[in-house]
């Protein structure tokens, strides 16, 4: 009988996650030599390549596509059984990390977090916000639990990850009192040569709202792109552009930054998702972002 060695498992899976030997050589804090080794190692035991040579790059044979997909199985089972050990205690705070992408407006981010917070178990929540790349690599390494985020995984995304839709809202255009007293009317052809500040390019809003604004042939002077929503929102409050929010938040936006609303519609969505390892859920703080946001927040 054939036993499976889960150290060299875990050598290809870190490769794998990484790209390259190099990167996966300097989390692991060994050489390159040992990583390489470790992994023919693997692939001596197992009978197949796991990896082939594109340029410079080392990608996934169809084999290793496989390997990899149980190795996230495997290593993510191993996460859940010491989170069970870890979280027996009834007093101990329950952990949650979640990583955040910077393009969520923060009021709509503590809107979904508010339920975790209310367990009846304390929760010692930790947050951590970049691209999206980045988290899901977190994601995939178990180093966070779930990954706030505006689109689902992407196919070229070597994660085997699953996408819990919480909900989508219209969009709402907001402004200084100025602004708002000179392109309310005729919303939304009034935005056509209008000062505004825009989710970057690459973006999942971004590509809804080109693709809205093309079809009316609205052409606005794109004062400030940006991937950080709280960025976008701070200079839409000082009067430098016209900036958009989810409607759920309209009226919490608009009264604390003293703005005033341009105009709304509901053509273009903007949607959010908890994206885990795992397809049902499990984390009781997760299953509460997910409830509260169904039955609240997006309600």
């Amino acid at each position: 009988m054939k036993w499976l060695n889960y150290h060299h498992l875990y050598y290809f899976w870190v490769v794998a996650r990484e790209g390259s030997v190099s990167r996966a050589a300097k989390e692991l804090l060994v050489s390159q030599p040992t990583v390489s080794s470790l992994v023919k190692s693997l692939e001596n035991a197992l009978g197949q390549r796991l990896f082939e040579r594109a340029g410079r790059r080392l990608v996934l044979t169809e084999a290793g596509r496989v390997a990899f997909n149980y190795a996230n199985e495997i290593f993510s089972l191993g996460r859940e059984l010491i989170k069970a050990l870890e979280e027996a205690p009834k007093d101990r705070p329950l952990k949650l990390t979640v990583g955040i992408v910077d393009i969520l407006p923060k009021s709509v981010v503590r809107l979904l977090l508010e339920p975790a917070l209310r367990l009846p178990q304390p929760v010692r929540l930790t947050c951590r916000e970049d691209k999206a790349d980045r988290l899901l690599a977190d994601l995939a390494a178990h180093r966070s639990d779930v990954v706030l985020s505006d689109a689902p995984i992407g196919a070229s995304v070597q994660l085997r990850g699953f996408n819990h839709l919480l909900g989508d809202s219209g969009i709402s255009f907001l402004g200084v009192q100025s602004l708002a007293a000179k392109y309310r009317r005729r919303f939304p052809d009034s935005l056509d040569g209008a000062p505004v500040l825009l989710p970057g390019e690459g973006t999942a809003l971004r590509h809804e709202l080109n693709l809205w604004l093309d079809a009316k042939r609205i052409h606005p002077v794109v004062v400030v792109e940006c991937d950080d929503a709280a960025l976008l929102s701070s200079l839409g409050q000082e009067g430098t552009g016209i900036f958009i929010v989810p409607s759920v938040v309209e009226e919490e936006v608009r009264r604390e930054g003293c703005v005033s609303v341009i105009g709304r519609t509901d053509e273009v969505r903007q949607r959010f998702y908890a994206i885990t390892v795992e397809a049902k859920l499990s984390h009781p703080a997760v299953v509460a972002i997910r409830e509260g946001a169904r039955r609240g927040v997006f309600a």
